[in-house]
C-alpha cells in the first residue's frame, strides 16, 4: 500500500519553512485558528495537481515549493504511470515536488524528471481521497453520486458498464456518420441526377472514338463535292486526255513520247538508260494517278442528304462535347469516370441502410444494457444506503436513514431514448440512470437529497460514513480530512474519531481538526505553531507525544493547557481512543 511518509513546505502561505512528518495509520493535525493547518491540505493538492495560485506564494519570496515523499509497492498502478513518465523509484519511495512562482508559473517534478502537471492529476485517484467542505459541496452532486454508487458497486455495475460504454462509443460514431451522410443526402442525389442524366445523354449518342474527326472531314468533303469532281475532271483531262479533242496534248502522251525516243538509244549509254527508266517510272506513275483520279470523280458523292445526316450527326456530338469534354475521346472518358461516381453515390445508400441497421441494433443492446445497470445500481444502492445508515447509528445519528432515488427521465420521443422498464428515456454515456442520495434525518421525516436533509454536522458525519463504507469496498491508500468534522461535538465527536480510526486500520488517513475527540483517536498528532512574526518554521510543526499531546488535547477542549478539568478529560480521551484501538 502507498503512504505518504512526508511533506516538505516551504514560502506557502503562512509557512516558512516546515516538514510535516505523517504516520501510516492516523494522523490529526491540530493548532490555534489561522496556524497553518490548512496549508497542509493545500500542499497535498499543490502535489496532486490542483491549480496553481500565485496568492498562496509567501510574501517577499520568489516561489512556493512542495515536495513529497510517498513509499509505494511493486505493481501498484501509481508505479507504472510514474514509470512511463520517466520517474525513477528512491529506494521504494516517490519522490514528487511542485513550484509556483510569484508570477504564477508553475512546475512539476516526478522521481527526477519534469513533467506535465496533467501526469500528477492522473496519479491522484490512486493515491489520495481528499474531503473538505469544498469537496462535500461535490458530492452533493448527483452525477458525483451516481460515481460514487458505481464505485461501491463493483464488478456488479462495472461490467455490464463497460459493455455499455463500448456499444454507446460505437453508437455515436454510427449515428455520426449517419448524419454526415443524411445531411449531404440531397447534395449527393443532385449530383447523381446530374451523372445519370449526361451518363443518358451520352449513351443516346453512342459515339466512337474518332469519330467526330472521321464526321468532320466528310462533311468537308461534301461540302465541297462539286469543286473536288471539276478539279478532279481537269486533272485527268491534263495527264490521260480528252477523247473529244484528239489533237489535245496531255501529259501521258507526251511522257509516252518521251520513253519512246530514249529506248531506241538507250543500250548505247548506260546514264541515259537510267533516265528512260525513270521517264518509265513516271508514265507508270501518271498512269496509276489518272487511273485514281477518274475512280475518284466517279466515287464522289455529293448527295446533299448525306450531307445533312453527317451535320446532324456532328451536331449531336458537338452537344456532348459542350458538356463533357473538349473532344469525343474526353467524353467517353468523363462517361466511364461519372459511371464509377455514380456506383459510389448509389452505394451511398446501402451504407446509409447499414448503418441505420446498425444503429437500431445498438440502441436496442444499450436498452438491455441499461437496464442490466439500473438493476445493479438498485441492489448496490440498497447495500450501500443499509451500511452507511448502519455507520451514521455509530456516529450519533441512530435514528438517520439513508436511501438513494433512482430516476430515468422521458425521452422526448422514442427515436431519442432507449427502453428502460418499458419506457423511453433519456440516456447517456454512463446509462440511463440519475442517482441521488436521500437522508431521513429522524423517523417520520420524508427522504430528501442530502444537500437539504442534513446540517452541517450531519453532512459531514454521512460523507464520513460513505467514506467508511467506501473503504471496505475500494479503499485509496490515504483519505485526506480538512476539517470534515465541522459542526460535530460531544458524543457525535467521540464517534468520528472512532470512525476516522477505524478507516485508518486499513488506509493512511490524515485529519486537520479542532476536535481533540477527534484527536486523542489519532496515532499521532501533529501540532501546528506559528512564531512570533507571524510564519511556521521548520520547528513550527512538532509531532506531540506524552505530556505535550496532553496539553495541547487540554488547550482544544477548554483553550487553557493548564487546566487540571480539561487535563483530566484529556487523559481521559486518550485512555478511551487507546482502548478502543
Amino acid at each position: 500500500m502507498s503512504v505518504l511518509e512526508e511533506m516538505r513546505i516551504r514560502s506557502l502561505g503562512v509557512i516558512d519553512d516546515a516538514v510535516v512528518e505523517l504516520s501510516p495509520g492516523f494522523t490529526a493535525v491540530t493548532g490555534e485558528t489561522g496556524a497553518g493547518k490548512t496549508m497542509v491540505v493545500t500542499s497535498l493538492g499543490l502535489l496532486l495537481g490542483g491549480r496553481a495560485d500565485p496568492a498562496l506564494v509567501r510574501v517577499g519570496a520568489k516561489a512556493a515549493v512542495v515536495e513529497g515523499r510517498i513509499t509505494v509497492s511493486e505493481g501498484d498502478a501509481v508505479v507504472a504511470r510514474a514509470e512511463e513518465a520517466g520517474a525513477e523509484l528512491d529506494d521504494g519511495a516517490l519522490l514528487i515536488s511542485r513550484t509556483v512562482s510569484a508570477e504564477g508559473r508553475s512546475r512539476a517534478h516526478l522521481g527526477g524528471r519534469s513533467v506535465p502537471v496533467g501526469v500528477l492529476t492522473e496519479l491522484a485517484d490512486e493515491l489520495v481521497a481528499v474531503h473538505g467542505q469544498t469537496d462535500q459541496q461535490g458530492l452533493l452532486k448527483p452525477a458525483r453520486q451516481r460515481q460514487a454508487l458505481d464505485r461501491y458497486a463493483g464488478d456488479g455495475v462495472e461490467v455490464p458498464h463497460t459493455k455499455y460504454a463500448a456499444a454507446y462509443r460505437r453508437l455515436r460514431a454510427v449515428a455520426a456518420e449517419l448524419e454526415e451522410l443524411t445531411t449531404r443526402a440531397r447534395e449527393r442525389a443532385q449530383e447523381a441526377d446530374l451523372l445519370r442524366f449526361g451518363l443518358n445523354e451520352v449513351a443516346a449518342v453512342e459515339p466512337l472514338p474518332g469519330e467526330d474527326a472521321e464526321l468532320a472531314a466528310e462533311a468537308e468533303r461534301l461540302g465541297h463535292a462539286e469543286a473536288l469532281a471539276s478539279a478532279a475532271a481537269l486533272a485527268h483531262t491534263a495527264l490521260a486526255g480528252n477523247p473529244e479533242d484528239p489533237e489535245s496534248v496531255d501529259a501521258t502522251t507526251v511522257v509516252a513520247a518521251a520513253g519512246q525516243a530514249l529506248d531506241g538509244v538507250r543500250a548505247h549509254d548506260p546514264a541515259l538508260a537510267a533516265l528512260a527508266d525513270r521517264v518509265g517510272e513516271i508514265s507508270i506513275l501518271l498512269a496509276d494517278v489518272s487511273g485514281e483520279l477518274a475512280g475518284y470523280a466517279d466515287q464522289l458523292d455529293a448527295d446533299p442528304l448525306r450531307l445533312a445526316a453527317v451535320e446532324e450527326r456532328r451536331a449531336a456530338l458537338t452537344t456532348l462535347t459542350r458538356k463533357y469534354g473538349e473532344d469525343i475521346a474526353a467524353v467517353l472518358a468523363w462517361a466511364q469516370e461519372g459511371a464509377g461516381r455514380l456506383t459510389e453515390l448509389e452505394g451511398d445508400d446501402e451504407r446509409i441502410g447499414e448503418l441505420t441497421a446498425e444503429r437500431d441494433a445498438l440502441r436496442a443492446e444499450l436498452s438491455v444494457l441499461g437496464q442490466a445497470l439500473t438493476d445493479a445500481r438498485t441492489e448496490a444502492a440498497a447495500r450501500f444506503a443499509d451500511a452507511v445508515t448502519e455507520e451514521l447509528a455509530s456516529l450519533a445519528m441512530p435514528h438517520a436513514r439513508v436511501s438513494f432515488a433512482i430516476r430515468q427521465t422521458e425521452a422526448a420521443d422514442e427515436a431519442s431514448g432507449i427502453d428502460i422498464g418499458g419506457r423511453s428515456v433519456v440516456y447517456g454515456p454512463s446509462g440511463a440512470d440519475e442517482v441521488e442520495l436521500l437522508l431521513a434525518p429522524h423517523p417520520g421525516a420524508q427522504p430528501r437529497p442530502i444537500a437539504k436533509g442534513a446540517s452541517g454536522g450531519e453532512l459531514s458525519r454521512v460523507m464520513l460514513a460513505v467514506e467508511v463504507v467506501f473503504a471496505g469496498s475500494d479503499p485509496v491508500p490515504t483519505y485526506l480530512f480538512d476539517e470534515v468534522d465541522a459542526g460535530v461535538g460531544g458524543k457525535a465527536a467521540v464517534e468520528v474519531g472512532r470512525r476516522l480510526a477505524k478507516l485508518a486500520r486499513s488506509a493512511q488517513v490524515v485529519v486537520v481538526t479542532h476536535l481533540p475527540q477527534v484527536a486523542a483517536f489519532a496515532d499521532r498528532q501533529l501540532l501546528v505553531e506559528k512564531t512570533v512574526d507571524g510564519s511556521v518554521t521548520r520547528s513550527g510543526v512538532t509531532v506531540l507525544e506524552g505530556e505535550d499531546r496532553v496539553r495541547e488535547l487540554s488547550r482544544m477542549l477548554a483553550g487553557q493547557e493548564d487546566s487540571e478539568t480539561a487535563r483530566a478529560h484529556a487523559e481521559e480521551l486518550l485512555a478511551t481512543a487507546r482502548k478502543d484501538g
